[in-house]
C-alpha cells in the first residue's frame, strides 16, 4: 500500500539532490507561493458564495439590519455588515463611511497578489543561479580532469538542467494563477463598487 508513495518519496529526494543547494529555496518559494495562492482562492470563493441581491441589500440599509448570516453572505453582505456596524446615522458622514468601506474591501482583495507574483518571479532567477552553479562545477572538472570524467561533468549538467526545469515550473503556474485571481479581484471590485454606489443613493 504505502510502496509507491515511499517509491515517489525516494525519487523526490534524489531529484531534489540531484539539483543541489539551489533547490531548497526554489522548494520554499513554491510551498509559500501556493499556500498564499490556496489562501485567495477560498477567500475569493467565500465572497462569491450566496451573494445578496441589491434589493436585500438595500432593505438591510434601510432597516438598519444586519445581513443574516445563514442566507446573506458574499461580498455585498460583507460590505452591508460592515457600514451598518460603523454607520453614525447623519446622513453626509455615513456616505463618506459607505465610500471608505468599499475602498478597504477593495483593497483587501488584492491582498496578497502582489507577493505571489514575485514570488512566481523569483523562481525562474533561482533555475538560472542552479544552472549558474551547475556550469561552474562542470567547467571546475574539466579543468581538473579535461574530459576524462564524464560522471562528474554529467553531474554538474543535471544540476544546471533540473534547477531551470525547477525554476520554470514553479513560476509558469503561479503567474497563471496571479493572473486568474486578479481577474477575481477585478470582478469582486466592479460589484462592490457599483453596490456601493448604488447604496449611496439610498442613505
Amino acid at each position: 500500500m504505502f510502496e509507491p508513495i515511499q517509491t515517489a518519496f525516494i525519487l523526490l529526494t534524489e531529484y531534489l539532490r540531484t539539483g543541489g543547494v539551489v533547490m531548497l529555496p526554489l522548494v520554499a518559494v513554491s510551498v509559500l507561493m501556493w499556500l498564499l495562492i490556496a489562501e485567495r482562492v477560498l477567500y475569493f470563493r467565500r465572497l462569491h458564495r450566496q451573494n445578496m441581491t441589491a434589493p436585500a441589500a438595500k432593505a438591510c440599509v434601510r432597516e438598519n439590519r444586519l445581513p443574516s448570516p445563514t442566507q446573506d453572505r458574499g461580498i455585498v453582505a460583507l460590505l452591508v455588515t460592515e457600514f451598518i456596524v460603523r454607520r453614525s446615522g447623519r446622513q453626509a458622514l455615513d456616505r463618506a463611511i459607505l465610500d471608505e468601506t468599499v475602498q478597504r474591501i477593495s483593497r483587501s482583495l488584492s491582498h496578497r497578489l502582489a507577493v505571489i507574483g514575485v514570488l512566481a518571479a523569483m523562481a525562474p532567477l533561482l533555475g538560472l543561479l542552479g544552472t549558474v552553479t551547475g556550469m561552474i562545477a562542470t567547467f571546475d572538472v574539466l579543468a581538473v580532469f579535461g574530459t576524462g570524467n564524464a560522471k562528474a561533468m554529467a553531474g554538474g549538467i543535471s544540476q544546471a538542467l533540473i534547477t531551470t526545469q525547477t525554476g520554470l515550473l514553479v513560476a509558469i503556474p503561479g503567474l497563471y494563477m496571479k493572473g486568474f485571481l486578479e481577474r477575481r479581484a477585478r470582478i469582486l471590485g466592479q460589484r462592490i463598487a457599483s453596490t456601493g454606489l448604488y447604496l449611496k443613493r439610498q442613505i
